[in-house]
């Protein structure tokens, strides 16, 4: 028991951490004069998956393939099912055409990289089921590619309808953000050291693969902050920024945090089964068909009871 204790400490304290960074980021790219929607773009999206990359870095330094894949793959398939399947029965999603064009095909073409590089072994016999560095590199480029790409189209955007931001709010004195940074990332490598450890402790104690753990109980606490940001967002009827969260989350999950992972250390599909990362891959797959053919443009109250319902059977086959 005292395994799964520090297990939710550690989740607690990269959470904390993540916040605490996030705010102070804000605070310093504030200070510096940068633009409320690259701040909005950058730091708050990758803030968000703080806590996967945590882990999953951490993970990697390890030599803990089936941690660093299964905590991503585990967390996208958390987002979709659950996340977005409970935010519909709550208030139905609506899909936007930037969503339908641009945000989904997005999330589609990261699932499709993922799913290239881990399961390649499966295709050519010449080919092997791990991401190299250099494929890292590749998923890291073209993350880069695309927050470059949305920047380009935000500023014309912007100057088109002569946008000028205005903020009333008093500057976060320095040594407040530098403090938050400075602790938000020491709680990041000490949270993600904690549940590195514990959850292989707890994996071994219960005679179960470590993916199946990270999986589960770590992609479920790593994906908190964007389980209360999406539920808060939903309250304050504003539903589809839990879709454009979970879909920044999961694309940052794959491009940036398997990226970074497996270009320090060459990540190989080992316990993480085939069929977790198909899962995952169909999420992305089942929002454009909600979106263009089932729900009309629309993620209903149904469709999230069926994600949710999805989710229950996976968790029920993973654990029997």
């Amino acid at each position: 028991m005292d395994h799964y204790i520090f297990l939710a400490i550690g989740l607690a304290v990269i959470v904390i951490g993540a916040m605490l960074l996030t705010d102070g980021a804000v605070a310093l790219a504030e200070r510096l004069g940068m633009p409320e929607f690259i701040v909005g773009l950058t730091v708050v999206a990758v803030g968000t998956s703080m806590p996967e990359l945590s882990v999953s870095v951490m993970s990697a330094v390890k030599g803990n393939s089936d941690m660093a894949i299964g905590n991503v793959v585990g967390s996208n398939i958390f987002n979709i099912y659950v996340i977005l399947g409970l935010c519909a029965m709550l208030s139905p999603i609506v899909f936007s055409q930037t969503n339908i064009r641009r945000d989904i095909p997005l999330c589609i073409f990261a699932s499709l990289m993922l799913g290239m590089f881990t399961l390649g072994g499966e295709v050519h016999p010449d080919w092997d089921n791990r991401i190299t560095r250099l494929e890292g590199a590749i998923m890291l480029a073209t993350y880069i590619s695309m927050i470059w790409v949305a920047l380009r189209a935000e500023k014309r955007r912007r100057a088109e309808s002569d946008y000028l931001a205005v903020t009333t709010d008093k500057p976060m004195p320095v040594w407040r953000l530098s403090a938050y940074i400075v602790v938000g990332l020491a709680a990041l490598i000490f949270g993600g050291d904690m549940c590195v450890d514990n959850a292989s402790q707890i994996a071994r104690r219960l005679g179960v693969s470590e993916s199946v753990i990270a999986i589960t109980l770590v992609a479920g606490g790593t994906s908190l902050p964007e389980l209360a940001s999406s539920i808060a967002a939903v309250l304050k009827r504003r539903p589809s920024l839990a879709l454009g969260n979970v879909l920044g989350s999961n694309i940052a999950n794959i491009l940036l945090i398997l990226g970074t992972s497996s270009v320090i250390t060459p990540l190989d599909l080992k316990g993480v089964a085939l069929s977790d990362v198909w899962l995952s891959i169909l999420g992305s797959f089942l929002l454009l068909a909600s979106a263009v053919w089932i729900g009309r443009n629309r993620l209903t109250r149904v469709e999230g009871g069926v994600f949710v319902a999805i989710y229950v059977a996976y968790i029920a086959t993973l654990l029997s």
